[in-house]
């Protein structure tokens, strides 16, 4: 995704955060697995606004971005998190920032 081109002009933040929320959706691990496989899942953490972390890899925010990496709040996902998201049958939150899919485990239901 790159809304910044000839035919789109630059979104503000808002209009952006706007558009990746209904950009952004449920997937499940035997949809999520061929993303896996390209070595293109990212996790975000929990604790982290999926919306705001896909706004940091838009906008390019070097930064932003090195910070979550070094303190393991996104990470590219692993054999581990596989297995793991196998076993539990995981529900997740995506959103596709092209080559990305930024995902974070849906909370259990209730």
């Amino acid at each position: 995704m790159n809304p910044n081109t000839p035919d789109n002009p630059p979104l503000s933040t808002d209009e952006l955060r706007q558009k990746l929320n209904l950009e952004t959706g449920k997937i499940e691990w035997p949809e999520l697995q061929r993303h896996f496989a390209r070595g293109s899942v990212i996790v975000v953490d929990s604790g982290l606004d999926l919306i705001e972390v896909a706004v940091k890899f838009i906008r390019d925010d070097k930064s932003r971005i090195e910070n979550w990496l070094n303190a393991g709040q996104i990470k590219r996902a692993n054999d581990d998190h596989a297995r793991r998201w196998h076993q539990a049958d995981i529900i997740f939150w995506a959103v596709v920032i092209a080559p990305w899919v930024l995902v974070q485990e849906a909370p259990p239901a209730a």
